[in-house]
């Protein structure tokens, strides 16, 4: 008697009971009002129908908590005669939010930055909003983000902003003021390979327009002058951060490639790249200590032009508003966040932290970075004021105080973390 046929039967039989009883019946979205459930499970790894595991339930969650939508996600599994039941449990962020960021150092200067943004039009986490900007001039600027918009891994962002700011131009016998405006029009497109690695490649087309005010001048650089400019630009981002409402941990790298190419001599063209590392600890239960470090390089022209700014927004807290520039930048932010009070919706965090930083001249050479003329160091302290179900509503005050030669000092207030 031949018994290999029966064994094959038991087998197939004993398989196909087994992955029968360990198969998805049925996937559950619940809590979500605004969002929509189709515009969730389109991000979602499980289907139904197919073999349970947790893993790729896990990485689910860790992507919806990324979502401006989403305030807090867990998942249940129930035991059912046909399956099992997932469940994704969802706390909903409050999206449309205004934004504000506003400055001022020791020398009385003072501008600010208001926007209104909404995160989650349509229920499908897409996000436009705009900008008005006060910085002795008066900007704006408008933004649309769409990262899920062909599929969980296809979109595109379209950006439009007109700035105009008082510039200083650092010449060889002084410093000269202009007023610089940038009106620009970008497309790019979006593509997310998997829950850690994206990137974004596109195009800007802007114009810089530059009028000379007052203060020193040069014989080679021209007072007022019109150019047109192309960019072509390309992000990659890994990015394996966890969040817990205010709490975040992990690391994240962010690649940003840019190839400008100007229509006029005086501004060449040329290239620019930078990369910040980011990483976030846990400490405690109340505890968080966060780091940001930025590596930058672009061509070295010697020009007054140069793409890397000191300034209290980007990267040194206290410093003032773009008060010197260079061709490579050094810079990096660390703090510890401190939870000192938690209630229902409310956070109130403390933070204590050091910025420092250093730039390599125009024409210069890597030795720059080790001049204490182009090295800054601001220690400082600050608050934060949350409300936990409002997608980046942090309110944050810092107070950032110069250490090094011919330091300045002043409040820096924002919305959402400095970084």
């Amino acid at each position: 008697m031949n018994l290999k046929p029966i064994f094959l039967l038991l087998f197939l039989g004993t398989y196909l009971g087994f992955s029968q009883d360990t198969m998805i019946s049925e996937i559950v979205v619940q809590g979500n009002h605004k969002t929509k459930t189709s515009a969730l499970l389109k991000l979602s790894n499980i289907k139904q129908g197919t073999v349970l595991d947790s893993l790729v339930i896990e990485q689910d969650i860790k992507r919806l908590k990324r979502l401006p939508s989403v305030a807090h996600a867990y998942y249940q599994v129930h035991k059912k005669a046909e399956g099992y039941q997932v469940v994704y449990g969802i706390e909903e962020n409050f999206t449309i939010i205004p934004s504000a960021n506003i400055y001022t150092t020791n020398d009385d200067e003072f501008a600010f930055r208001l926007g209104l943004y909404e995160f989650n039009l349509l229920g499908r986490n897409i996000t436009l909003g705009g900008i008005y900007q006060n910085d002795i001039y008066s900007s704006y600027g408008a933004n649309l983000r769409a990262p899920y918009l062909f599929s969980k891994k296809l979109g595109v962002a379209l950006n439009y902003s007109n700035l105009t700011t008082e510039e200083p131009v650092f010449l060889d016998n002084g410093t000269a003021d202009y007023k610089y405006n940038n009106t620009s029009y970008e497309i790019l497109g979006l593509y997310q390979f998997n829950l850690q690695n994206r990137i974004e490649a596109g195009v800007n087309y802007f114009n810089e327009d530059y009028e000379y005010k007052t203060g020193a001048t040069a014989a080679d650089i021209p007072q007022d002058f019109d150019v047109n400019k192309l960019l072509y630009k390309l992000i990659y981002e890994y990015n394996n951060l966890d969040y817990d409402f205010q709490y975040v941990s992990g690391f994240k790298s962010t690649l940003n490639l840019q190839y400008v190419i100007s229509t006029e001599d005086v501004l060449p063209d040329f290239i620019i790249g930078w990369n910040d590392f980011f990483y976030y600890h846990r400490i405690g239960k109340k505890g968080n200590w966060a780091s940001r470090l930025r590596l930058g390089l672009a061509t070295n022209d010697d020009s007054p032009f140069a793409p890397f700014a000191v300034d209290n927004n980007l990267n040194i807290r206290g410093v003032g508003n773009t008060i010197d520039r260079g061709t490579g930048v050094i810079v990096l932010n660390t703090e510890y966040r401190h939870t000192l009070y938690e209630k229902d919706w409310f956070v109130l965090q403390s933070n204590v932290f050091v910025d420092g930083g250093s730039w390599r001249n125009p024409g210069g050479d890597f030795g720059d970075f080790g001049d204490t003329q182009n090295f800054r160091i601001y220690p400082g302290a600050g608050l934060r004021f949350m409300h936990k179900k409002i997608f980046n509503a942090i309110f944050r005050i810092d107070y950032g105080y110069g250490v090094t030669e011919d330091a300045t000092n002043g409040f820096v207030f924002g919305i959402g973390q400095y970084f």
